[in-house]
């Protein structure tokens, strides 16, 4: 509901097919704009399906032409889709700028860009530009509303989880560092670097194999590397719970004093429950139950 309250995003005009098509895009409470919504999710999902059929060689062998017909398709889909979201907006650069309008430009983007690299020497940034078509999956992040609580939670932690990365990184290069003493690179630990990549994959507890110590000294640093990780792997997971926790709770006291009326001019529900009109066509609200 943001961008039908965000001056920037309004209607270019407050009547007439603009508006029409501006409440059928952005608004997510109404009849048309829901089926709208559904429409697109299939034909994003759709896209990403023929995109990973197109990967595996043989149906791309058997296939080719059907799915690069249906490619074009859905490019042509999204392209209607992102002019459609551009026209329709008062400051089209606001929205082009956007998070939203940059995942919907690189959904189509590559698909034109591939046009221009032709040739056997372009074909692995061909292939890039093919696999940065599954941007489109990103779309489907806009219709999810409860997506916005999980990124809201994730962006009000984001200090707490800076600071805690920075204190594992500080372990990282600590420990890397003294392996690197320890071991030395005749035992696989060439440079602090590489200690590091040890000490994350440790304190991960992946454990690829790939470098190990063999001293004594080595082994009983690894020991405490791998008490230190299984002490913090949880951090970051109890500070956005306990945001997300916080988040669910103000969502749940809004909704319970929230009015549940739908306005029958255009549908829209969730009002103040002392409210007489319509707060976005200023339509006469029915009177309140009981």
């Amino acid at each position: 509901m943001r961008l039908l309250l965000d001056p920037q995003l309004n209607p270019a005009t407050q009547d007439g097919w603009r508006k029409r098509w501006f409440d059928i895009i952005y608004r997510h409470d109404t009849p048309p704009s829901r089926n709208f919504d559904l429409l697109l999710i299939g034909v994003i999902l759709a896209s990403v399906m023929v995109i990973m059929f197109d990967s595996v060689p043989r149906f791309h062998a058997r296939w080719a032409a059907w799915l690069y017909a249906l490619e074009w398709l859905f490019t042509a889909l999204f392209t209607v889709e992102y002019a459609l979201r551009l026209a329709v907006v008062r400051r089209p650069w606001r929205y082009a700028l956007s998070t939203w309008g940059l995942i919907d430009l690189l959904s189509i983007l590559p698909t034109y860009l591939s046009l221009l690299l032709p040739g056997s020497q372009s074909l692995l940034v061909v292939r890039i530009l093919r696999i940065l078509r599954l941007f489109r999956i990103l779309k489907l992040t806009q219709y999810v509303e409860e997506g916005g609580v999980l990124v809201g939670a994730l962006w009000r932690s984001r200090r707490k989880i800076f600071v805690f990365i920075c204190a594992v990184l500080t372990v990282v290069v600590i420990f890397g560092a003294l392996m690197y003493v320890v071991e030395g690179p005749e035992r696989g630990f060439t440079s602090i670097p590489t200690g590091m990549y040890w000490a994350i994959v440790t304190m991960a507890t992946v454990g690829f194999g790939d470098i190990a110590p063999t001293t004594t000294l080595g082994r009983f640093v690894t020991s405490i590397l791998i008490l230190i990780g299984y002490s913090v792997i949880a951090v970051p997971t109890g500070i956005y719970t306990a945001e997300l926790a916080s988040s669910l709770r103000e969502a749940s006291h809004e909704r319970t004093h929230l009015d549940r009326r739908g306005c029958p001019q255009c549908g829209l529900e969730g009002h103040d429950p002392d409210a007489l009109f319509c707060r976005h066509c200023a339509h006469a609200l029915p009177a309140p139950m009981g």
